[in-house]
């Protein structure tokens, strides 16, 4: 039988919470660099990218063999910008939790394929080990509502959050990197979406503020149950 999530409706237009953990719930961030390589190939994949001003660069007799390797390996990437939006994201050391709007109706297979395939490479290069780094396919599951939508990045960015008695709530949820910073508007980055999120909460009312929705929740059975069939069993 297929594991909770595994199996995929791919749908145009349609928000999804991606998720996978590492075999045998394996680290796979095991330090800072980690994290960073992995949100560079975010960036990479949801960036536009200037073929025409990457093939002319090639044209420069000047250029070094480095930077034409580099030049390259850029035009062979995968991109995905226009195809798939970042709503929300979260890094765990053994898993991970993407919260995306895909556009068409192929590419968050092909963007997850080329994610974690990429990083498997990177991870077991620098680990000296080989094999499948996540435990199977990344689970995926569409969002049928503005209220799942909302909870879910309120699940997201409380991930790090490991009791509900936790004191201080911003020093628990700031521990992982997230998207949570570009929601309070304390980062800005371009291939992160919290617009539409952003657009059902107050900027001038901190009762109604999205630091509130997150920080502010008491009752975590409230937040759970609107958006317990798109959460990963830990």
């Amino acid at each position: 039988m297929p594991s909770k999530n595994s199996l995929k409706l791919y749908s145009d237009d349609s928000y999804y919470h991606i998720y996978n953990r590492g075999v045998e719930k394996r680290l796979i961030f095991q330090d800072q660099q980690d994290y960073r390589v992995f949100l560079s190939y975010l960036k990479e994949y949801l960036s536009p990218k200037d073929e025409e001003a990457l093939s002319n660069k090639l044209l420069d007799p000047l250029i070094s063999s480095k930077e034409r390797d580099k030049i390259l390996k850029s035009l062979r990437l995968n991109n995905f910008f226009g195809e798939i939006n970042l709503i929300a994201y979260c890094l765990m050391p053994n898993h991970f939790h993407l919260l995306i709007k895909q556009n068409s109706a192929v590419s968050m297979d092909k963007f997850m394929n080329s994610l974690g395939t990429r990083y498997t490479i990177y991870f077991n290069r620098k680990y000296i080990r080989v094999g499948s780094l996540y435990q199977d396919v990344y689970k995926a599951i569409s969002v049928e509502s503005e209220p799942q939508l909302l909870y879910l990045t309120n699940y997201i960015h409380r991930n790090p959050i490991k009791s509900a008695s936790q004191e201080d709530a911003r020093e628990a949820i700031t521990s992982q990197p997230s998207s949570y910073p570009e929601y309070l508007g304390q980062r800005k980055t371009k291939w992160i979406h919290p617009e539409d999120i952003l657009s059902f909460f107050s900027k001038t009312d901190p009762r109604n503020s999205y630091q509130n929705f997150v920080e502010g929740t008491k009752d975590l059975s409230s937040l759970i149950e609107p958006i317990q069939d798109l959460m990963l069993d830990i």
